[in-house]
């Protein structure tokens, strides 16, 4: 612990410059690690064991990968320059890093952050659902089928919708450097798991929160609907849950083309 007391407090006493130099290398090294690991995971070694499923069979669009992957980058630029409002934040005294937490602190600051992530994403989404900023949020849903890549795919003004989720607690309360840290690694997990188009535990529920991928991909494949992160418990209450089966007749009619297309040939 007190190592990430140490990196917390050298970080706050960085230039600025240097401070963006920083979080533009951590989330670039998280998204290619985590990214990056969890398609391997997806195209080779869990299929290899015979765990889990794809879940939409539809191919990926021409040039998508990279696309994605050219997307993301803007993202991590967005990203890293915001992580400087965080520095300006613990410079001009407005916000505090706890130096002396102990493990069950850090555990229910880390558990209040991700609830707090699932609410602020629940209402970002939406917004950039809405009619003025709809055309922003089109560049992440040119993933239909989705890679685990898509994950920080957005036009900068999303990226930087999402990207303050860590501002607002901050002023709140002094949390410890681990659990700051512990959020975007967390976030980008998660919701690289929810695009990851695979059924990690074919046993548990729709609504579960293992279940996740299969609830974003009906999102990414009906637009709209399903707008919640981790858990599910803002669609629940606020009637935007879509039906397990919302889309079965895509998947259907894809199928039937493609048995006609076998037929002929």
């Amino acid at each position: 612990m007190d190592a990430f007391v140490a990196l917390g407090n050298a970080y706050a006493t960085l230039p600025a410059h240097l401070a963006v130099a920083w979080g533009t290398a951590f989330f670039a090294a998280i998204y290619l690690l985590l990214c990056g690991g969890n398609w391997l995971l997806t195209q080779y070694l869990l299929p290899a064991l015979g765990w889990g499923h794809r879940i939409d069979p539809r191919p990926l669009r021409p040039g998508q990968l990279r696309r994605e992957i050219g997307w993301s980058s803007v993202s991590i630029l967005v990203f890293g320059i915001g992580s400087v409002l965080v520095w300006w934040f613990l410079q001009r005294g407005w916000a505090r890093l706890a130096q002396d937490a102990g493990p069950l602190r850090i555990a229910a600051e880390i558990a209040v952050l991700l609830v707090w992530n699932d609410i602020h994403f629940y209402a970002n989404h939406r917004l950039l659902h809405t009619r003025p900023l709809r055309r922003y949020h089109q560049h992440h849903h040119q993933s239909q089928v989705t890679t685990p890549f898509a994950t920080y795919s957005f036009h900068p003004l999303e990226a930087a919708l999402l990207g303050n989720v860590i501002l607002l607690p901050m002023l709140l309360h002094d949390f410890s450097f681990l659990a700051l840290l512990s959020l975007p690694v967390a976030s980008l997990l998660l919701n690289n798991l929810g695009h990851g188009n695979y059924d990690y535990a074919p046993r548990v529920g729709n609504d579960h929160w293992l279940a996740a991928s299969r609830r974003h991909h009906l999102h990414h494949a009906c637009y709209h609907g399903n707008y919640g992160f981790l858990f599910n418990f803002m669609d629940r209450w606020l009637g935007t849950r879509l039906p397990d089966d919302a889309a079965d007749a895509q998947l259907r009619a894809y199928r039937r083309r493609q048995g006609s297309g076998a037929a002929v040939r």
